[in-house]
């Protein structure tokens, strides 16, 4: 465990709660809104998913994804939760990699036992994500629930096989290329499956058939892992260094070519992107600052208000008409 990691954490949860409350007086939406409509709601969240979390690391990496892949599509209105045979969850970029599901809907069980159709489900996955980010689960805005997912919207979502200018292009409104890079931080935890970067270790191009970029050290052990053709579901880790922790190590693995997703490792070679890798590779706490702003700034992307959605009962469907 790195040294700097215990203050680096505390350093993102005490100014994402500064942000948060930022947020609050600038937002439609309001921090603490379920303070006095559901005051155990912290509570039920944080007994749910503090344990599931501690059984398996993974999840907690998942709910930051769940609520990446979330906000991305149609902004942060739990689209991603719907299941359906043409839902978001099917595309090629969720289908089989999407974790946590288990972990919202119980707590929204119990939510709905103890405070009936008062905390939305969007609600509920940006404080999961919140919880095993900043400990501080039901700060910030969190608006109501979506009544559409499409599994062909979900192709905006950015592609680990994209450069940087690629996945730049990719931005929502209101989130910068700075924005991209620090959440890009979140890979510290995590996992990828084989062929997410098999490419780069038998068919790069026609004069490298192994990424040149990557680490030797790296390719060896990802091939004993994937071995070719690379096409089993095998995952591993995206920070081989320090897997469970969300610290910087993730920027300086990219600074050593020890990327493992081609939409990483161009951070550091992109000369569009490599000044802020190298920054935060050497700024801990610069970068928890920046990060929990620009968690702040993701949440509040197209948050649904009033007749615009809905609290739903159960977190996969929509409520009857």
């Amino acid at each position: 465990m790195s040294r700097t990691t215990p203050g680096v954490l505390f350093v993102a949860f005490v100014l994402a709660v500064h942000s948060l409350s930022l947020v609050a007086a600038t937002h439609p939406l309001k921090a603490g809104f379920y303070r006095r409509s559901c005051p155990q709601a912290e509570r039920i969240v944080r007994n749910v998913v503090g344990p599931a979390v501690a059984a398996n690391p993974g999840i907690g990496a998942g709910l930051i994804r769940l609520h990446f892949h979330d906000c991305f599509v149609r902004g942060c209105d739990a689209s991603v939760l719907l299941e359906g045979s043409e839902s978001e969850q099917m595309n090629i970029a969720n289908l089989n990699s999407l974790r946590g599901f288990e972990a919202i809907n119980e707590a929204k069980a119990l939510l709905e036992s103890q405070c009936p159709q008062t905390v939305s489900c969007a609600g509920v996955l940006a404080a999961a994500r919140r919880l095993r980010v900043h400990r501080h689960p039901l700060q910030g805005p969190a608006g109501r629930g979506g009544r559409i997912s499409l599994k062909a919207e979900a192709d905006v979502l950015p592609s680990p096989f994209a450069g940087a200018r690629s996945s730049a292009r990719t931005l929502k409104e209101g989130m910068s290329l700075e924005d991209m890079v620090v959440l890009s931080g979140a890979h510290s935890l995590g996992i990828a499956h084989c062929p997410t970067f098999s490419r780069r270790l038998y068919a790069f191009n026609a004069t490298h058939p192994q990424d040149p970029s990557m680490d030797a050290g790296l390719a060896e052990y990802l091939k004993r892992r994937c071995p070719p053709p690379g096409r089993d579901p095998t995952a591993v880790p995206l920070d081989v260094a320090t897997p469970n922790l969300l610290d910087v190590q993730y920027y300086r693995n990219l600074k050593a070519g020890k990327g493992v997703l081609i939409s990483d490792q161009t951070l550091w070679t992109s000369s569009l992107t490599a000044n802020l890798v190298n920054s935060f590779a050497q700024k801990p706490n610069l970068w928890a600052k920046k990060y929990a702003d620009a968690m702040v700034r993701m949440g509040a992307i197209d948050v649904l208000t009033g007749n615009q959605g809905e609290i739903r009962v159960k977190c996969s469907v929509v409520n009857s008409l």
